[in-house]
């Protein structure tokens, strides 16, 4: 995906040029969901929109206070106790394609699973086409380290001038044991790097949700499936270290439901849905840990440059 130059560094914000609609099956209800990415007006961020309800009740804010589960997906709910969950995927799409707003609209319960990564919400993306807003994109600037975790598990942010992801993971199967990966997020490299990662798990626990009427959706065209020490997709891997990069590729859906782009490393050693979560809680209860930054155009003779102002 090249970087958009009319847009140079991402000064402004961007939305969809168009809507655009996929359909797929639910990873945990294993019902056929539509849905619909459409464009939003700026400063308006990423709202999701229950097509089956009506009212206020169909709205949901796509942001960190809003999460109301993160046991087996990242699930955001509103005060009318209307949910939509499994949105780690597409989150991580928008943010990885720099879509600042956009209205994602659904009848069903979940975001369809696709083939369990974020390359088909980023080639649906690509299919509607990227418009740039005329208001300065706003970003959340780590001004000190934020961590938590609990001696295994541990997520962090510590400043930095770019947005940086680094992350670790280490499981008994030798289908993956120890992997770690490390990079810095943009449109070219999210796309190459970090996309097409799918999500993974292990045949006894997809038994063990099955007998608890969840992950009915699961198959092996949307998910790798370990046995064992075995990988059973007849296709193998996509990348050797496919399972970091999908840690990866969810931490980035996870954490653009801070509300706009983190300037900033994250650090991530066996973290999940419900970690990321709360290194977000922690950061915006800390307010001296991070403050907003706008992009602010300099005078047309320099066109191409940029100045950070403090909002």
């Amino acid at each position: 995906m090249a970087n958009n130059r009319s847009n140079v560094d991402g000064m402004f914000q961007q939305t969809l040029k168009k809507s655009v609609t996929i359909a797929g099956v639910g990873l945990h209800s294993g019902v056929i969901v539509t849905l619909t990415i459409s464009p939003a007006d700026a400063n308006s961020g990423i709202t999701f929109l229950r097509t089956d309800l009506r009212g206020a009740a169909a709205v949901i804010p796509a942001r960190w206070d809003t999460v109301v589960d993160t046991r087996l997906c990242t699930v955001i709910g509103n005060d009318h106790g209307t949910t939509v969950g499994t949105i780690e995927h597409l989150m991580s799409a928008l943010a990885g394609c720099g879509i600042d707003n956009a209205v994602v609209s659904l009848d069903g319960i979940e975001v369809p699973i696709m083939d369990g990564s974020a390359a088909p919400f980023v080639a649906a993306i690509e299919q509607a086409g990227i418009a740039v807003q005329k208001s300065p994109r706003r970003f959340i600037r780590i001004l000190k380290p934020v961590a938590i975790g609990d001696g295994v598990k541990s997520a962090s942010f510590t400043p930095d001038d770019a947005t940086s992801y680094s992350f670790e993971i280490d499981f008994d199967s030798a289908a993956i044991s120890r992997q770690a990966r490390a990079l810095e997020i943009d449109p070219d490299s999210f796309k190459d790097e970090i996309s097409r990662a799918r999500t993974f798990g292990f045949l006894h626990e997809v038994e063990g949700l099955r007998k608890m009427g969840l992950a009915r959706g699961g198959s092996l065209d949307n998910a790798v499936v370990i046995s064992g020490d075995t990988v059973m997709n007849a296709e193998g891997l996509r990348f050797k270290d496919e399972f970091v990069r999908h840690k990866i590729l969810d931490a980035v859906g996870d954490l653009y439901l801070a509300g706009a782009p983190i300037v900033g490393h994250f650090h991530g050693v066996r973290s999940g849905h419900a970690l990321n979560n709360h290194l977000l809680r922690a950061l915006f209860a800390d307010r001296s840990a991070w403050r907003y930054e706008t992009a602010v155009s300099l005078p047309v003779a320099r066109r191409g440059l940029e100045q950070l102002a403090v909002a």
